[in-house]
């Protein structure tokens, strides 16, 4: 195997025997091979010159597929290969029902035994791109169609989506295929990409306010209740909404977790009196205050970690994209809706949350929310109350230099505001950090997903302060990274021309020298230093 996906990858430089995720070689394998194969399928499309509007089964087989292989999403070997014979057989349909092509090696090769998958997959990885250029853009582009493919999922559970968007991951993973194109060729695609992922953010947070309103500053209880109670992790808010129906009323309360804490923002949770508060902290602490919680817990999606214990793996339910091993998975019926009694009865036989802190923290400050306070941002602006912005949005994860952007908070000068979303916030967003004229100095915008928000947000700024450069903006961009919907943030970032970012703790392992260069010289990407030079470069940029 060798997978260098995630910020965490081993040595910096890639996995190479088990993931630092903990997904076995195997499972490494199939998910190469699954990608590959909707690579296959995608070129099929596109030489038949096939449009998404006239697929259905392809377009959701594809989000599907490409959202089971980010970073901690799914370590089942079986849930992977059925996807995998899945898309060959799409593929294959398509190919019967069309003419004869000149295709690719990923548009034809046949499925077969787990033993012959895993030798296929073998030759397919992403080392066997040997131009290391090439290979870093391909993969750039892949890992932002992941981020990408993880959004359209969880606008197309409400109902949305778009034929734009599926047409381009088509064309985006076909062309990835294609030797004849250049490094001048593939980084225009990655651009394009970054184009694409403000539409799909864009996508996901219409159908998110369309349905669950936009957004209201919210007080989220952080302590415990003396209710039995299933603990909800990921991202995905028809999951949430489901089983606060089915829990109502049966004594059992519902915790959100991590990248499921900025639900309570929106007002349509506000009526359910059994949604509890939020337990504990970013996705990577789960292995402890999943023992201390005590109940059932529900996987909507990405950041598993690895249970270290058999009685906690016999808590964990995955449903939608995520699965692991040993875990009972919950699906949906052809309507969508999903029996979640099982959790529910598992959650009435365990002992109630012990409680590992109290207090509260306010979240909310989405676009809509940061709008109608915008004469009071502006006036603190211009009276000198408030000197910058720190844009501080993305992923937390385990390494120690994570710490930087805890130390990196505490000392911000009391003039500046941090503009967060994503689960980085948990490094910072229980500081005592104060306000500024009644305005939080950490506004939390909500999932990663949700920095589309601070985007709109420093577009609207531009707007009043009649601008013709966004960098013009007192706004600086510190962004913390792990897999790969970070990732299509990033793109989408540079294809709005946001410049001077800076990536942290580390740069991805998967930018060759000469891809890394391209960024810095063109958008000014930089990775961070010491939190003291940090903060004096910001300051006088």
């Amino acid at each position: 195997m060798f997978c260098f996906q995630c910020q965490e990858t081993a040595k910096g430089t890639g996995c190479d025997i088990r993931g630092v995720c903990g997904k076995t070689e195997e499972v490494a394998k199939l998910q190469d091979l699954l990608v590959y194969t909707l690579k296959g399928l995608s070129e099929v499309i596109v030489k038949q010159n096939l449009k998404a509007v006239d697929l259905s089964s392809e377009n959701h087989a594809l989000i599907d597929g490409l959202f089971m292989t980010i970073t901690n999403a799914n370590f089942d070997d079986e849930a992977l290969e059925k996807q995998i014979n899945k898309v060959i057989l799409l593929r294959d349909w398509l190919k019967a029902k069309g003419n004869e092509g000149n295709y690719n090696r990923a548009a034809v090769f046949q499925g077969g035994t787990r033993d012959e998958l895993l030798e296929k997959a073998a030759s397919i990885g992403v080392l066997s791109t040997k131009n290391e250029d090439i290979r870093s853009l391909r993969e750039l582009i892949t890992y932002g169609l992941k981020g990408m493919a993880a959004y359209a999922h969880h606008a197309l559970n409400i109902g949305k989506e778009s034929m734009e968007i599926y047409d381009f991951i088509y064309k985006a993973l076909a062309a990835t295929l294609d030797d004849v194109l250049s490094a001048d060729d593939l980084v225009k695609l990655t651009l394009e990409t970054g184009k694409y992922g403000v539409d799909a953010m864009a996508l996901l947070d219409n159908a998110n306010t369309s349905k669950y309103g936009n957004p209201q500053i919210t007080e989220v209880n952080i302590g415990t209740r003396n209710n039995p109670a299933i603990l909800i992790s990921g991202h995905d808010l028809t999951d949430l909404e489901q089983l606060l129906e089915q829990t109502r009323g049966t004594g059992v309360d519902v915790y959100t977790h991590s990248e499921m804490l900025p639900a309570h923002y929106y007002p349509y949770f506000k009526k359910y009196d059994n949604l509890a508060g939020n337990y504990g902290n970013a996705w990577w602490k789960q292995i402890d205050e999943f023992a201390s919680f005590n109940g059932p817990i529900l996987f909507t999606t990405n950041c598993i970690v690895p249970p270290r214990s058999e009685e906690i793996r016999k808590r964990i339910f995955t449903t939608g994209a995520a699965g692991f091993p040993g875990c009972k998975h919950i699906d949906s019926d052809e309507n969508g809706k999903k029996d979640f009694s099982s959790i529910i009865n598992m959650a009435k036989t365990l002992p109630v949350p012990t409680q590992i802190e109290d207090g509260t923290i306010v979240g909310g400050f989405a676009h809509d929310q940061v709008f109608a306070l915008a004469d009071k941002v502006v006036d603190a602006v211009k009276s000198g109350a408030v000197k910058k912005f720190f844009v501080m949005a993305g992923c937390d994860g385990r390494m120690k230099s994570r710490q930087y952007y805890t130390d990196f908070a505490n000392a911000l000068p009391k003039d500046t505001i941090i503009l967060t979303a994503g689960c980085a916030k948990y490094r910072y967003n229980k500081l005592n950090l104060g306000d500024i004229g009644g305005i939080p100095r950490v506004l939390d915008a909500g999932q990663c997903n949700d920095s589309y928000s601070l985007a709109l947000i420093a577009m609207k700024l531009k707007e009043v302060f009649q601008l013709d450069d966004i960098n013009k903006l007192p706004i600086a961009y510190n962004i913390a990274w792990y897999e790969q919907k970070a990732v299509i943030v990033l793109l989408a970032l540079l294809y709005l021309g946001v410049k001077n970012i800076h990536l942290g703790p580390t740069l991805p392992a998967f930018l060759s020298p000469n891809v890394a260069k391209i960024l810095v010289d063109t958008f000014g990407i930089a990775g961070i230093g010491t939190v003291e030079e940090d903060i004096k470069l910001f300051l006088e940029q």
